[in-house]
């Protein structure tokens, strides 16, 4: 499996961004995804994750960042609206081997490379 990141960049507070994790080797199929983050000294955060039964989002993005899939494509899209600066630090994406959702970091095998988003107040 290898994940690969594209997106992100430096956007104003309020703005919108969009983030993609491509499974370019194609073997996520239906497996559980997710997004995590993680800023400088910090843990790496649960952002958003979807499986079989549906998305679970963190309570700090519910409402304002939309997690989507597009299996045909083997990609999986994060769409942030309403961006704040407490949303900047690394943003990675990960794939489990299974297909029920898991919301701890280590419960998922393979990862992306990561993108930093950075939002200026």
């Amino acid at each position: 499996v290898q994940l690969v990141q594209s997106g992100g960049g430096l956007v104003q507070a309020g703005a919108a961004l969009t983030l993609s994790c491509a499974d370019s080797g194609r073997a996520v199929g239906n497996n559980a995804m997710g997004w995590f983050r993680q800023s400088p000294g910090k843990e790496r955060d649960f952002v958003a994750t979807i499986a079989w039964n549906g998305v679970v989002y963190a309570d700090s993005v519910k409402g304002r960042f939309t997690l989507s899939r597009d299996v045909a494509k083997n990609t999986m899209y994060l769409q942030m609206n309403s961006l704040k600066p407490e949303d900047t630090a690394v943003y990675y994406c990960a794939a489990r081997s299974v297909r029920t959702a898991a919301v701890l970091p280590i419960n998922y095998e393979y990862w992306g490379q990561g993108t930093q988003v950075t939002v200026s107040s």
